[in-house]
């Protein structure tokens, strides 16, 4: 593979830690509280540096949203040799791991606390994040239809039936209770449960599947273990 062009690499570098200090920042002090100066700062570049990268606070808050996104479907978008199941649960745990994240959690409760005030900022939270991820989620199902391995009518409403079934309940309890936040096993039951109920509602051959999503556990476990 040929090496970028070291200008290039640079920008990457610089971009990668822009959105980084962006992260922080947004987490820190909520959309309404974040400035371009305290993230240009927390970069260590200047303002016109940070503008030449993001023209505004609402642009950096977009790219750091997808950047979020595109982790989370990555198993969507690059499928796996061992199929739709494999897909489903590796989707699961990149969701799970990104949304759990204490910044993330600190983000949405911030946002939270803003948008009696500012309903403005709802929307842009909303519109950067869930609404583009559950696009990304139904452009996926919709190919397991077409592809005949699922079966519904309303792929929006399978979508959500998807993203609550795994981590709902373990996500609400962490974003009310910081001090009392799910376990690593409390995660894997609800990941788990949920996509035994959603394979059983809307896969074409969920008995088939269901056992393969047992297999698929198994495997994860076991690496688990032998990593420890």
């Amino acid at each position: 593979m040929t090496a970028l062009p070291k200008r290039q690499q640079n920008r990457i570098e610089r971009e990668r830690r822009i959105l980084e200090a962006a992260r922080k920042v947004f987490a820190e002090t909520g959309y309404s509280g974040a400035t371009m100066d305290v993230v240009a700062v927390e970069a260590g570049l200047s303002k016109p540096t940070l503008y030449q990268y993001f023209e505004s606070k609402e642009a950096l808050f977009e790219a750091m949203m997808l950047v979020e996104r595109d982790h989370m479907l990555d198993a969507f978008q690059h499928p796996s040799p061992r199929g739709m199941v494999a897909e489903l649960l590796e989707f699961s745990w990149a969701y799970a791991d990104t949304v759990l994240r204490p910044d993330m959690l600190s983000l949405a409760r911030l946002i939270i606390g803003e948008v009696q005030r500012f309903p403005e900022i709802g929307h842009a939270y909303q519109a950067s994040g869930p609404d583009r991820l559950l696009r990304g989620i139904m452009d996926y199902l919709d190919d397991q239809k077409k592809a005949g391995r699922l079966a519904f009518e309303d792929t929006e409403l399978t979508a959500q039936d998807l993203w609550g079934l795994i981590l709902s309940a373990p996500r609400n309890q962490a974003l009310y209770m910081p001090d009392n936040p799910p376990t690593r096993g409390e995660v894997a039951r609800f990941i788990h449960n949920g996509l035994r109920v959603f394979l059983k509602a809307y896969s074409t051959r969920s008995q088939a599947d269901i056992a393969e999503l047992e297999r698929c556990i198994g495997a994860t476990s076991r690496k688990v273990r032998h990593d420890s």
